[in-house]
Order: C-alpha cells, then structure tokens, then sequence
C-alpha cells in the first residue's frame, strides 16, 4: 500500500504538498493539544464545583495560550551539576517524538462504504495523514520507546538524586506496560492483517451501520481494547499510574529542575501523547474516520474527519474522568498489574485469537469450531485461575513476612 501521492515519483509539487501537510498537522496536534489542557482544567473543576478557567478569552479558552507565553519568557535555570548538553537535549527528544508519533494518524477520507480514504489536492491523489509507512503502527511503538529516553536523560542530566529517582521509575514503568500494549496491538495486526494505520482503517470499513460488525473492537474480542486502554494510560503517566510526578514522594518527578520553556516542553509533550493515544485508539479499534452514516451537506472527506474528531473526544473525555475519579495506585500495585495481570490475559487471548484464525483456514466444522473453542476457554479460565491463586499465596506470605519483622 502505501501514500497514493509518491506512487509516480517525487516532483516540487509533491514537495510542496508534504510540506503542507506538516504544517497542517503540526497545527492541528498543537491546537488539540491546548484544547486538551483547557479541556481537562474545564471538566475536572465542574467535577470539583469550581469554575476553573473564565478569564483568558471566552470560557478561558486563551488560558493555555496565556499559560504558554508566560512559561517562555520566565527564567530559564540550569543547576551548577547539570550536563547541559542532555539537560537541553532531553524534552526536545520527548517533544518530537510526542510529534511524530501522530504522523501516521488518518485524519480523514472518504471511507464511506468501502472507499480508500484518498482525496485530490492539486490533481494529486494522497491520504489525510501525514505519512503511511508500511511499518505503520510499529513506528508508534518506536517513537514510544524512543520517548523513554527523553525521560531517562532528564532525570540523569540534572545532576540531583531527586530527579534520577524519578526518571528510573518512570522509565520501569514505562517499559513494563509495553509489553501489555504491545501484545494487545499485536492481536489488532492478527485480525486485520494490516500493519499500516490506513490499511487498519480500512479493514474496518463497511455500508452504514454494518461497519459496527467490523469495528477491531469486537473482532478481537474486546479484551485487547481494555488491556490496551489500560496500557496506554500508564504509558502516558496519567492517573491513576501517575506515579511519575507523585509529588508527595519525588517532589515534582525527572523534571524536577525543570523551568521555563524546557519544562513547558515536557508538559506539551505529555498532553500531545494524550492526543496521539486517543487518536490511535480510534483508529485500531473504532474504524478511525470512517463514520456509520452518511452527514448531509458536508463533502465525503470532510465527513471523515467530523466522525474522526467525534470518536476522538469521547477518549479525551475519558482520559479526563479517569483523573477525576480514580485514586493513584502505590507502585507496587502498578507493577503487579502490568507483569501479572495484563500480560498473561494479553498473551492467553492472543493464542485464543491465533488458534481461532488456524482454524478458519484449516476448514473446521461447527463440531470442530465448537470443541475447539470449548478448550480455549476452558485453558483460560484454569490458567487464569491458577495465576490468581499463585498470587495470591505470594501476597500472602509477602504480608505474613511483613507482619513478623
């Protein structure tokens, strides 16, 4: 597959809607990203009876914008035992790999009823996203493991044991809830065959309210969505895995030394992760721009990306109701999760959906279907069983052990 528009050779016109194309995602990811922050100020003092942002702009809509002059032109601090080189390098790291990560987002198109999802600009055909590499989603789980670094070096640059502290822990978790994300990820690669982020988008396309049927929310069995979701918040250190700024424990987390623009970029580079996980959310589980029904009066493509903004939303809104509702977990209770519970359930199910798959190319009859379903869900539950009761003992003994010394 691949981007229509480099297909018959690369031309100044090509150049040129590329660039294009940068800009027009790099303003829509910055913009989406101060909405976010204004948005979670917004919706987390409604929870709270506050009234949160009212004076910068209608409904403090400028607020961000304000809070962002202001961080630019304070005082910019480099501790005397810094290594300035990293300390400068670091959230330049973490802000554009929060920026590319979103490149290979579909944005819009025209998926209506089986469409490809390419539009004309310029007597040239090309897709509503920035770039579609044939790695596709796998150039996300290396932005992703690229960020870490970004985090790891601010907290070693700074030269204070505060700011190391908090970057390995944030790095372990980081790096312990991949696995979980990445096996889940892997289960949407296994139904849809597709590793691009377009060709994804396009198996789930469908006529009108059929495409629900194709969503990869339901092909795959839903379980792979709630780990991902699971994942995916603590890979953006959000509550309640929000252990990386636990304030109580690490002063302020990695960047503790942090002020001025280079700390402005660590917090733009988070809520763009919070951008760029919904959006990509989306697009492996709820069809990305492709909509269930047709919206009257507006083009195909320009639909796409009213029901791309729509879906997108509702993930924004639930990471923001995560934040107001649930209390931060102890890091012991982070790990736990991630080794011993999503793993295990994102592996055993993605043999399920790897078993399921050799018998539809094998042929099998019902009979077959039905036993051989009957024995996956029956190792499930026994090993789903047997690692509780493991644990449990294990948390047991752990306490017993406490309780004696």
């Amino acid at each position: 597959m691949g981007d229509p528009l480099y297909s018959e050779g690369i031309g100044i016109a090509v150049v040129l809607i590329t660039l294009v194309k940068v800009l027009i995602t790099f303003a829509i990811l910055l913009i989406a990203t101060m909405f976010m922050v204004w948005f979670e100020r917004k919706i987390i003092s409604d929870m709270q009876y506050r009234i949160g942002p009212n004076r910068a702009g209608p409904w403090g809509l400028l607020q961000t914008l304000a809070d962002g002059i202001k961080a630019f032109f304070k005082e910019d601090l480099l501790p005397t035992r810094a290594d300035k080189i990293v300390f400068r390098l670091a959230p330049v790291i973490s802000a554009t790999t929060a920026f590319l990560s979103f490149a290979i987002i579909p944005l819009g198109g025209d998926f209506f009823g089986g469409g490809t999802g390419s539009v004309t600009v310029f007597g040239h055909e090309t897709y509503l996203q920035l770039a579609d590499p044939p790695i596709g989603v796998l150039f996300f789980l290396a932005m992703s493991a690229l960020g870490v670094y970004g985090i790891m070096l601010a907290g070693w640059a700074s030269g204070s044991k505060y700011p190391l502290l908090g970057s390995v822990r944030a790095s372990a978790q980081i790096v312990s809830y991949e696995a979980a994300l990445g096996l889940s990820l892997a289960a949407v690669l296994l139904v849809t065959r597709a590793v691009s982020t377009h060709g994804i988008v396009a198996a789930q396309t469908g006529d009108g309210f059929g495409t629900l049927r194709n969503w990869n929310v339901l092909t795959v069995g839903i379980v792979p969505f709630v780990i991902f979701l699971i994942a995916g918040t603590a890979e953006l250190n959000r509550p309640p895995f929000d252990l990386v700024e636990a304030e109580q424990e690490l002063v302020g987390g990695f960047h503790t030394e942090y002020s001025s623009i280079r700390f402005a970029l660590f917090y733009l580079a988070e809520f763009m992760n919070t951008v760029t996980m919904s959006a990509l959310i989306v697009t492996l589980f709820f069809g990305g721009p492709a909509g269930l029904f047709d919206i009257p009066g507006i083009p195909n493509w320009l639909e796409g990306v009213v029901w791309f903004l729509a879906k997108v939303f509702v993930f924004l809104y639930l990471f923001v109701w995560f934040r107001g509702t649930l209390p931060r977990l102890r890091y012991d209770q982070l790990m736990n999760l991630g080794w011993k519970r999503l793993i295990p359930a994102a592996l055993l199910w993605l043999m399920v959906l790897g078993a399921i798959r050799v018998g539809q190319s094998s042929g099998l009859s019902s009979g077959g279907w039905a036993l051989l379903i009957a024995i996956m869900v029956v190792s499930v539950v026994v090993a789903v069983g047997l690692l509780s009761l493991s644990l449990n003992a294990a948390e047991r003994n752990h306490r017993a052990d406490e309780a004696y010394h």
